[in-house]
């Protein structure tokens, strides 16, 4: 015969098991929380870059006498990737095009053309590294008229 177990001791390790069970999912839960607050940055930063890269090529037309005037797809993207030194250039991507309005004078960077400039940016997640919706694609354009 087999003596009889006290009260709780067929239960040994039952409590590490489910601590383990709330511990994954507590911590799946804050680098949730993490992640999103992570993309709602980057998501207002990548808005903010692509407003504020149209406002620099607005005020460099080419009717700007300043030492960096006209404005160039260049200079727009070192401009914007400045804004953003927090995030990792190479993954930063920036197009300015300049298009014609009815109120534009002759050529792409005159005062009256539209300048577009848009930002892109695929921000990778820390919650799920391994899965392949790990990143969120961050895009954002911003076009204004070229006042100089």
């Amino acid at each position: 015969m087999s003596a009889a177990l006290p009260c709780g001791a067929h239960e040994r390790g039952n409590t590490l098991a489910e601590f383990a069970v709330v511990l994954t999912t507590l911590m799946m839960l804050i680098f949730g929380i993490v992640d999103f607050g992570r993309a709602m940055y980057v998501y207002h930063l990548v808005g903010h870059a692509a407003r504020a890269g149209a406002r620099y090529a607005i005020v460099r037309g080419s009717a700007c006498s300043a030492a960096d005037c006209p404005a160039t797809n260049a200079s727009i993207q070192t401009y914007v990737r400045s804004l953003m030194p927090e995030l990792n250039a190479p993954d930063v991507t920036v197009t300015a095009n300049w298009s014609s309005s009815p109120g534009c004078a002759t050529g792409d960077n005159a005062p009256g053309c539209l300048v577009s400039v848009n930002v892109v940016y695929d921000l990778k997640l820390f919650a799920v590294p391994l899965l392949p919706v790990a990143r969120i694609h961050m895009n954002s354009t911003s076009q204004m008229v070229i006042s100089q």
